[in-house]
């Protein structure tokens, strides 16, 4: 059974940083690209960065200068470290697996999707 599970989010003032943390069981990890995404409230889910298995990455334009993805594959773990945080930040953060894949932005491509993990950044 393959599982996703994040961490790491919580409750930040503008300006903090935060480091998400998704590790992966029940695949072979290094098979995977892995993705973060995140969802406003009544908002569409979308891409924030995503790792392709040789460590290609696709960034959305809005954290490109903020936030770093980077993948430990000996832990089967995806990292998201996030500074300068903006309330605009503000979402549920959801780690996606993706066999074979790219660094893709398109959630359709992903296989299996974990829980999410909630960021709320005040202002």
């Amino acid at each position: 059974q393959v599982r996703l599970l994040e961490s790491g989010g919580g409750l930040v003032q503008a300006g903090d940083s935060l480091r998400l943390s998704c590790t992966a069981s029940g695949l072979i990890f290094t098979n995977y690209a892995m993705g973060w995404f995140r969802q406003a409230p009544k908002k569409e889910r979308e891409l924030v960065m995503a790792i392709s298995r040789l460590g290609s990455i696709h960034s959305a334009d809005s954290v490109k200068d903020r936030f770093t993805i980077s993948r430990d594959n000996a832990k089967n773990t995806v990292y998201l470290q996030m500074n300068s945080l903006k309330p605009e930040d503000t979402a549920i953060y959801f780690c996606a697996a993706n066999e074979w894949g790219s660094s893709s932005s398109q959630l359709h491509e992903y296989d299996f999707w974990g829980q999410g993990t909630q960021v709320t950044v005040s202002s």
